[in-house]
């Protein structure tokens, strides 16, 4: 969308926004705003990226009101599981868009793309392999998991019996300690992910420590779901039962969630998603996330996700360098996390602070954090966004620096 100067690739979406204006002006200056901001800011969100003009035109299609509730005939032998009519060529869509994510993948996994969002998807793969009280056991928000991991704000920490393992005093996650807690907790489902952990993770101790107690073992790869299909992170396919994730982070999707599952799993999974969890699909959602497959098995797609952990090493390897200290001591993947619990400022005010000097992370609990999560210890920094808007790593060095030279202001 824009270059690393910040300048349009072309003006598809200045174009859009002009036209929204006529409609409405003020929701067109609000987007406009929005725009001008994503283009002119050093974006290093990790959960964000920006998406293809293609993605975004397939979102913004005629699928946009087509009603579809229901699968597509090709899941019922022959006969329309729809309940609308007019499902035809939405009906090929989705199935396309089901086969191509598999090619991703490289997998024969069943795959269901109508999840609304990660959360959504984890919500269905719950709810396909368990009941409520029953045991997972998980990696907690405060040590890198996510909210619907077993936060007990969040439906997961609410509908089941949650219990965690822990990362060690690297930050690392304790494989022992999920060993000894799986033996003890019998857990009916062992869940691994996070949406703030800059580690490979290893799938196959989980998948291994899972049979040793009968236990499901699910896998959200949300933030990494791009590097596993670019081989830049191992992959969980073959190991998990169930695993989710979302389409707008590293795969560089539009805004949605997917859900895989071994094929003995496939119907409690769809009959999990619809009708348990959701009405009817966003087919120009569906529509955007089949884009966004076909990029993702580009061999261009490849070199970006390689150039994001390239950069994300030499971002962090920078802020060492200039003396910060990082949790785990480094990144294997596309984040990292700023430790920031021996200065007498916090997470959300560094947050605020690069804000004004256009620069947008976000504030993150870093592990044993003692401040909460409203103001934290911490941010967690992000490499996909400005790599796909032509960073490389000495652009990402002298981010370091310029958030550096802001820090040294503040304290």
């Amino acid at each position: 969308m824009f270059n690393k100067k910040g300048a349009d690739s072309n003006t598809y979406n200045v174009d859009n926004i002009e036209f929204i204006k006529k409609a409405s002006h003020k929701v067109g200056e609000l987007i406009e705003k929005e725009y001008l901001r994503q283009k002119n800011n050093v974006e290093l969100i990790a959960s964000e990226n920006y998406c293809s003009e293609a993605v975004l035109a397939a979102c913004g299609s005629c699928l946009s009101w087509k009603y579809a509730e229901g699968y597509p005939y090709v899941r019922t032998s022959g006969n329309t599981g729809r309940y609308y009519g007019g499902t035809e060529f939405v009906d090929l869509l989705e199935e396309y868009a089901c086969d191509k994510w598999r090619e991703v993948f490289k997998t024969d996994y069943h795959v269901n793309v109508q999840p609304h969002s990660g959360s959504q998807a984890n919500f269905s793969g719950y709810k396909a392999l368990l009941n409520p009280g029953d045991t997972i056991l998980s990696l907690t928000l405060d040590n890198g998991g996510h909210l619907t991991h077993g936060s007990s704000v969040n439906f997961s920490g609410k509908l089941y019996d949650m219990h965690f393992y822990d990362v060690d005093d690297r930050g690392f996650i304790d494989m022992e300690d999920v060993r000894n807690k799986a033996h003890d907790i019998k857990p009916k489902l062992i869940m691994t992910g996070a949406s703030a952990y800059s580690r490979i993770i290893d799938f196959e101790a989980f998948a291994e420590i899972a049979n040793e107690v009968g236990a499901y073992f699910m896998v959200d790869m949300a933030h990494i779901a791009g590097l596993v299909a670019a081989g830049e992170h191992p992959s969980p396919f073959g190991l998990a039962d169930i695993i989710t994730t979302t389409t707008h982070k590293t795969l560089r999707g539009p805004r949605g969630g997917l859900i895989f599952s071994k094929p003995e799993f496939a119907k409690k999974v769809d009959s999990a998603v619809f009708p348990y969890a959701q009405g009817g699909p966003l087919e120009h959602v569906i529509a955007g996330k089949a884009v966004c497959a076909e990029e993702a098995c580009s061999d261009d797609y490849k070199k970006y996700i390689h150039q994001v952990v390239v950069n994300c090493k030499a971002f962090a390897d920078e802020f060492l360098k200039l003396g910060y200290k990082i949790v785990t001591g480094g990144t294997d993947n596309h984040l990292f996390m700023l430790d920031l619990s021996e200065f007498n400022f916090s997470g959300k005010d560094l947050q605020e602070k690069l804000d004004e000097n256009g620069i947008t992370l976000n504030k993150n609990c870093i592990p044993c954090d003692k401040k909460s999560p409203k103001e934290t210890s911490g941010v967690r920094i992000g490499t996909a966004p400005m790599t796909t808007r032509g960073y490389v790593e000495e652009d990402f060095r002298e981010v370091a620096r310029r958030i550096d030279s802001i820090i040294k202001a503040m304290k």
